[in-house]
């Protein structure tokens, strides 16, 4: 796999470098509320504009399922890329147009320009090979001759899609900075961690963990569940949880893994209750097992914060994907708080794998360089747990 470091040895003055960035940001009417990502991609963008390159980076912002839509334009993000680059970033107003070729067409060395959401090209997301490598081909042309690609959105590697996998194919592929450094911390998970390993795994769904559940209680020491995805595994064991998030068909399953889990597996003991799903709902904190009904449980309690707390206190690894509760509403943070605070300022290797806990981590004012690494990409992360490839990074180890 070649890297950056290796383009950048090769010279990049004056060439045309097509950069796939993770610039998918939460957003409230127009603003970005964490700005994580877009900082995480600065290191690879300034490398290559202080190096003499022509940048032209690519990325997307949410869902909008294959059509132009204002609420998912990068505008914003061009925004605040221009002021932590201190430099101009030029947005074009499409994929592969008119405007595109125009904005390209136009940088000189050092110089940025963003093109619009790739998503609202559907070739980009599209099932089919033959659509998929056609936009790819639009991309690469738009470095013209000698151009190159790089590969630095991680939080995108698990997915198949032209701007990831398809584009490497047509162009000189290279790993990004960040898509090496996220490599190097899931390789040490997934190699000899230094033990007790301890997990902590929340989220709204069992669901969506379950395969990453299944590929981990062999290789871990203790298995901390909390989140929306407790409430399933609780009613596993025969308690009634109220109006909280339950997934009926995952009942079964759940029981499967408490059994097979035995004392590794910690549920929570007590959680923050509320008559609804509200920052001004009534509130009050109960034990895990006497959820009335007509309550539903937004959040891990206070003694489950401790006993958590305590489970991690020795740990030598740590791996926290998803949060407590709903950490957005105040008086459902403090489990969150709580057991990213214990991770923290435990001695161990932690590792948060990105989406909302990364998010939680900075919107609570948590200290970041009190965690080893931040993830770019929650998804990413949990399928390299897994043990399934990544088509982003695969791509870039074939020949040529």
């Amino acid at each position: 796999m070649k890297t950056l470091d290796d383009l950048l040895g090769e010279g990049v003055r004056g060439r045309r470098v097509l950069v796939r960035a993770d610039l998918n940001v939460p957003l409230d009417r127009g603003e970005i509320t964490d700005d994580g990502r877009v900082k995480a991609a600065l290191p690879t963008i300034r490398a290559l504009t202080e190096a003499g390159a022509r940048v032209i980076v690519a990325a997307h912002l949410g869902r909008p399922k294959g059509v132009p839509a204002q609420e998912y334009s990068l505008g914003p993000v061009a925004d605040r890329l221009a002021e932590l680059l201190d430099t101009p970033v030029t947005l074009a107003d499409d994929v592969v147009g008119e405007h595109a070729k125009a904005a390209v067409a136009a940088l000189t060395d050092g110089a940025v320009v963003l093109l619009e959401n790739v998503r609202f090209d559907a070739r980009e997301t599209s099932k089919s090979e033959a659509e998929r490598a056609e936009l790819a081909r639009e991309l690469a042309a738009l470095t013209g001759e000698n151009g190159a690609f790089v590969s630095d959105g991680f939080g995108v590697v698990h997915r198949k899609q032209a701007s990831v996998y398809d584009v490497a194919r047509e162009l000189p592929a290279y790993a990004g900075g960040l898509v090496l450094s996220e490599l190097t911390v899931l390789r040490t998970l997934t190699g000899e961690p230094g033990r007790p390993y301890a997990v902590v795994l929340g989220g709204s769904k069992v669901s969506d963990k379950l395969a990453v559940i299944e590929a981990l209680l062999p290789k871990v020491d203790r298995l901390l569940v909390g989140g929306g995805m407790c409430f399933t595994f609780l009613a596993a064991q025969g308690h009634g949880v109220g109006s909280s998030l339950l997934e009926s068909d995952m009942v079964a399953t759940c029981a499967r893994l408490l059994d097979e889990a035995g004392d590794k597996l910690l549920l929570p003991v007590d959680v923050v209750v509320a008559d609804a799903f509200s920052a001004d709902a009534r509130t009050r904190t109960v034990p895990a097992t006497g959820i009335e009904d007509g309550w539903m449980g937004l959040d891990i309690g206070p003694e489950t914060v401790a006993a958590f707390g305590a489970a991690l206190r020795d740990a030598r690894t740590v791996f926290w994907n998803g949060p407590m509760g709903v950490f957005e509403m105040a008086p459902f943070a403090e489990g969150t708080r709580g057991v990213a605070t214990a991770i923290a300022e435990s001695a161990a290797f932690s590792v948060v794998g990105g989406g909302d806990s990364a998010a939680a981590v900075r919107l609570l004012g948590l200290p970041e360089d009190g965690f080893s690494h931040i993830s770019t990409g929650g998804g990413a992360s949990l399928e390299y747990l897994e043990g399934k490839d990544l088509p982003g990074v695969a791509v870039l180890s074939e020949e040529r």
